[in-house]
């Protein structure tokens, strides 16, 4: 297609997206005080009459703020917007680019992307699951005699961080294996990073976790530490796979395959005849030898 079709393409699929997202986003408008409630159900709740009773247990969510509970209710719906289409921009992602890839291409691109929404999902879970102490450990860091008053603006930054980091992260053992499917990285020469891989993804885990405690940067940690193992293993399958099917697969582009040098023996050769027409034993006369150019 020209450049104008295709930049009409791209709009056309960036609208429908939109239009799903807007579409879902006022539904859960409607009922954002069910989905406030589902997100607030993991953080520990306390009145201002029992905050001094469970000091370093509990915070008292606050609005902050006229718009304040506006401003909370349409980030609840943009969220609730986004996560739930997430099968329908992705589709219209995967319209928009399919028909520029060839049928190898194709189907790298429905593996990654059949794989990765599961692995996307599992992340999230593991953060659902690891948001209650997260909260609990930061809220274990208040001052003496004080009493934290969380707005759900901040609460709510916290808990997207923790689901997109957990999310992508585990998307990180997918990605070696396709890197190991074209041909970028051997399963061997991954194994050998084990080290360096196991350290770099603990002081991700460190980094990425809101909190400081050990039980969340393990948490994120250790799936992801499986997960590459399992990615190991599937790259040394698939390099397996591609030296039975080609003896040289293994090869540098630079590097020479191996040579047959056996001599083979050579049949013996048929004699000619000349022939008995006399202008055949004419002799040809020849140019002297420092007249002859390249070519001749």
């Amino acid at each position: 297609m020209a450049l104008a079709d295709h930049l009409r393409e791209l709009r056309n699929r960036v609208v429908k997206s939109v239009l799903a997202i807007v579409v879902i986003t006022v539904i859960a408008a409607i009922y954002h005080q069910r989905i406030e409630d589902f997100l607030l159900q993991p953080l520990p709740r306390c009145t201002l009459e029992t905050a001094g009773q469970y000091h370093g247990k509990c915070a008292q969510v606050s609005n902050i703020g006229l718009t304040a509970g506006f401003t909370w209710m349409l980030k609840v719906s943009l969220t609730a917007g986004v996560v739930a289409t997430v099968p329908i921009w992705l589709y219209q992602v995967w319209a928009f680019v399919a028909p520029g890839l060839h049928r190898h291409e194709k189907k790298y691109a429905v593996v990654f992307m059949a794989c990765g929404a599961p692995l996307f999902l599992a992340g999230v879970g593991v953060a659902i699951l690891v948001l209650p102490t997260t909260v609990d450990v930061l809220i274990s860091f208040t001052p003496n005699n004080t009493t934290p008053i969380l707005p759900p603006e901040d609460y709510l930054d916290i808990a997207t961080r923790m689901v997109l980091v957990f999310g992508l992260a585990f998307e990180f053992p997918l990605l070696l294996v396709m890197m190991n499917q074209v041909g970028m990285v051997t399963g061997k020469r991954l194994l050998g990073w084990w080290r360096g891989m196991v350290m770099g993804i603990t002081v991700f885990a460190a980094f990425a976790t809101p909190s400081a405690d050990p039980v969340s940067m393990l948490t994120l940690a250790a799936p992801i530490w499986a997960l590459y193992f399992i990615a190991v293993g599937i790259a040394m399958m698939n390099d397996r796979r591609k030296r039975r099917n080609n003896p040289d697969a293994d090869l540098d582009d630079e590097e020479a395959s191996h040579l047959d040098l056996t001599v083979q023996p050579v049949a013996g050769a048929e004699t000619v005849q000349a022939s008995s027409a006399p202008e055949a034993s004419a002799p040809v006369p020849t140019a002297p030898r420092e007249q002859m150019d390249d070519i001749t």
